[in-house]
Order: structure tokens, then sequence, then C-alpha cells
């Protein structure tokens, strides 16, 4: 349920699953966060991934958690921060290529992207004031660096619903696309660290930070 391509030097990762939103399970998220590290291994090797893009199929990108898993303790499982780690860890360029709505823990990996697209349409939401949990630990603050405090407030304690429009503005999406030019998008973004060699890409992004 968790697809891995490689298109030279990028790797797409892609959410499978969707007759059930692409809502994860303890499996496919051990999955995804394998997958990160292997991408963030191999770049910083040089031997590849030097982009990670993460898409899904279907309408939805994730449903987040799946409700029984999340109810077996998948909610409050360590894989979250441990997917998100690895991709913030990458040393190239990671991407979210969302293909719809992003909801609950899912939004932990793509605010871990430096980058996310999304298709038109698609809302984003955080509801874990309303499920009564409490939110990945670095996810807050990821998401405050992008949209500000008072937002952040928005999405993760008034459970607000945001639309890829809406989101555009605020800065938490970087760019809208038709759901078939997303990938093909995601690698024109990424192709000026493509063609650059490992260090130089690495050196930009640890100074932006």
């Amino acid at each position: 349920m968790i697809g891995v391509e490689d298109r030279g030097l990028m790797r797409v990762v892609t959410l499978d699953r969707p007759d059930k939103a692409n809502a994860l399970t303890e499996t496919m998220l051990a999955s995804l966060a394998e997958a990160a590290e292997a991408a963030r291994d191999d770049a910083a090797a040089g031997t590849g991934a030097r982009a990670l893009v993460l898409t899904g199929t279907g309408k939805v990108f994730s449903a987040g958690a799946d409700i029984d898993a999340a109810r077996a303790g998948l909610a409050t499982s360590p894989l979250w921060e441990r997917l998100s780690g690895a991709i913030a860890g990458h040393s190239g360029i990671t991407i979210a290529a969302l293909n719809g709505s992003c909801a609950g823990g899912a939004m932990g990996m793509i605010l871990a992207c430096d980058l996310r697209l999304a298709t038109s349409g698609a809302k984003l939401f955080y509801p874990v004031m309303k499920l009564g949990f409490l939110p990945q630990p670095s996810d807050p603050g990821r998401l405050r660096a992008l949209v500000g405090p008072a937002r952040a407030k928005r999405i993760l304690m008034a459970g607000e619903k945001v639309t890829a429009e809406e989101a555009q503005a605020w800065g938490l999406v970087d760019h809208l696309a038709a759901s078939g030019e997303l990938v093909r998008t995601a690698e024109s973004l990424a192709a000026d660290v493509l063609a650059a060699s490992p260090d130089h890409a690495s050196a930009i992004k640890h100074l932006i930070g």
C-alpha cells in the first residue's frame, strides 16, 4: 500500500489505499518511515534520492490514521515523529504533492516537507482538539513557522478546515496544480537541486534553516 519509484534522482513515494482514503495503518506508517529514512540516507551518501516526493492515489492524499488503528494506539505512536524526522533530515528537497485533502496525523509528514503542492479544492485539517489527542511534538512548531501562531491555533485548537486556496494565501501550500500535473510540477521545482552537486544543495538548505 506504499509505492516507491525512482525517476532518475527523484524518488516518489505514493500512498496507495484509495478505497480507504489512504488512511494509514501501522504497517503503512512503518513503511513510510522506512522509505523516508532510505531516501534521506541515499541523499546523504550521494547515491540518489536528491528529491523526495510524497503523493497519493485517488481523490484524497490521506485521511490520517485508520480509525481502528488509531483506537488501538497508532494515534500516539512514535512512528509519526520518526517519519517526519526523516523527511526533515533529508539533505535535498522534499515535496508533498497533495492529490486531495490531508487530515490528522498525515499533516505531520507534509509539514516536514520543504514544499507543498495541492490540487484545487483540497482541504487541510488537523482535528486533534475534537478527537482528544495531542499533535505530534514537532508539528505545532512547523505549522507555526509556516502560518503564524494565530492561524496555527485556528487549525489545531478551532479545528478549522483550510481549503488549498486559503492555505496558499497563508503559506501552508506553495503551489496549486491539477492532479495529473502534481508530480511533474514537483520535478520541475526540484530540477535545480537534481542538477546540482549534493553538497551544494545541502549547504544552501542548511543556510536557509
